[in-house]
């Protein structure tokens, strides 16, 4: 068991690697401002080490031009910038810090001219960092609206609608802060599909969703919103900019790392090792514990059939799945998903599976995932411990703690969504 859990760990650490901003953003930046100022600003879990890349690069190429700017990242998140502020604040509720950082952000692109260039570095968890609440919603109406949002069950894209409703800087609101100046938009993605809307609300890009469409997915989901944000969805002023809004003339977008790309890289060490991967996609979504149950048929399928790919071999997947919470347990999509599927696999032979964030970080708790071999359920057994009652408790990360399954990296200081692998055997005879 100790190869099959060090070969699933290395294909995590090798889909890591491939979003590492130390390396993939440099190719995306731009040259500098010949008569006016650069100025860097951006949000995410990975914005201050692609703040840190964007300053080496611009030492080694440009060290004539001026930099200025600044970005704000999760908490324990930060490296050293020394022309690039830092802050930090927190995720995925929102606080003061947050708040303070995003007006600090919109202070720094203010009064620019045509002359001036803006590097808005963008990555997973902008949306919460990037905190400007509308109308007369406060900070803790905004805390539980986020708080609303990531217990309704509800997809990225639909939370995301909703949030750039209830906010001054999100759905293309930084860009319009920014014009007349010229905008690069360098992001790394972490939604299905790398819609630059999606990622971290698309501050710098058009919103082709509207009020209306929010509030129906507020009542669809039946979510308990503060009054003060009920009143800015229902009366519907102020919308985003929409696409060929003319403050978009002067922005470019630049993708420097994609799920897609880390999966590719996961599948590296799979061949290396002998073993043949199959990527499912790079955009599943759904109810963690339900996609665990889907995924765990296709390995058994495989296994037992060879459809759809003949072991020895390893499925991949990306994406971004959510959790309805029922229960008051410590949990995270990752490790509910790969829960879900422990149950479904009941001790099946031959199959084990990893599934992380690619950020280091499982929702709100100090791992990244959990891993799940054949005698995980029996060790959780022989323990006492009911696997489907801590499912139904929301509490997936108390079960793989005491079957020693959790997945501990600390912040990878990057983010491309989660990763999922499920490595089959052959079977025996």
């Amino acid at each position: 068991m100790a190869e099959t859990r060090d070969l699933l760990l290395e294909m995590f650490h090798a889909a890591v690697r491939a979003a590492d901003p130390m390396l993939c953003v440099p190719p995306c930046l731009p040259e500098p401002a010949k008569d006016g100022r650069t100025i860097v600003v951006g949000a995410g879990k990975a914005s201050a080490v692609m703040a840190q890349a964007t300053e080496a690069h611009w030492g080694k190429n440009y060290p004539g031009h001026e930099l200025e700017g600044v970005v704000v990242t999760r908490y324990g998140y930060a490296v050293p910038c020394s022309k690039i502020k830092i802050l930090e604040a927190s995720h995925p509720v929102p606080d003061e810090k947050g708040m303070a950082a995003a007006q600090e952000i919109l202070e720094a692109v203010s009064g620019l001219t045509e002359k001036d260039l803006v590097i808005c570095l963008i990555s997973g968890g902008g949306s919460a960092l990037l905190t400007v609440p509308a109308g007369d919603m406060t900070l803790a109406d905004k805390q539980a609206v986020n708080k609303a949002l990531l217990a309704s069950g509800a997809t990225i894209d639909e939370m995301n609608c909703i949030r750039k409703h209830l906010s001054k800087i999100k759905g293309g609101q930084l860009a319009a802060a920014c014009a007349p100046a010229k905008v690069i938009s360098i992001l790394i993605s972490d939604v299905p599909g790398d819609d630059p809307q999606v990622i971290a609300s698309g501050p710098t890009v058009p919103d082709d969703t509207t009020f209306a469409e929010a509030m129906r997915l507020v009542r669809h989901y039946d979510m308990d919103l503060p009054a003060a944000a009920m009143a800015i969805l229902d009366a519907g002023v102020q919308e985003t900019p929409k696409p060929g809004d003319p403050i978009f003339e002067n922005t470019e977008i630049r993708m420097a790392a994609a799920p897609r790309l880390s999966l590719n890289a996961a599948a590296d060490v799979a061949r290396k090792a002998g073993i043949a991967p199959l990527i499912l996609g790079d955009s599943l979504e759904g109810e963690s514990r339900e996609v665990g149950t889907v995924l765990a048929g296709i390995a058994q399928s495989a296994r037992a059939h060879g459809t759809p790919v003949a072991a020895p071999a390893v499925l991949l997947s990306g994406g971004e799945t959510t959790v309805t919470l029922r229960g008051k347990g410590r949990g995270g999509p990752n490790a509910e998903c790969v829960l879900g599927m422990a149950l479904a696999l009941d001790g099946q032979a031959g199959l084990s599976a990893l599934c992380c964030d690619t950020d280091g970080i499982d929702g709100s708790e100090d791992n990244a995932g959990a891993m799940i071999d054949p005698g995980t359920l029996d060790r959780a057994r022989d323990k006492g411990v009911d696997a489907a009652a801590y499912l139904r408790n929301n509490d997936a990360y108390g079960f793989f703690q005491a079957v020693d399954g959790l997945v501990i990296t600390g912040p990878t200081k990057t983010n491309v969504n989660d990763f999922r692998a499920i490595l089959i055997e052959p079977s025996k005879g």
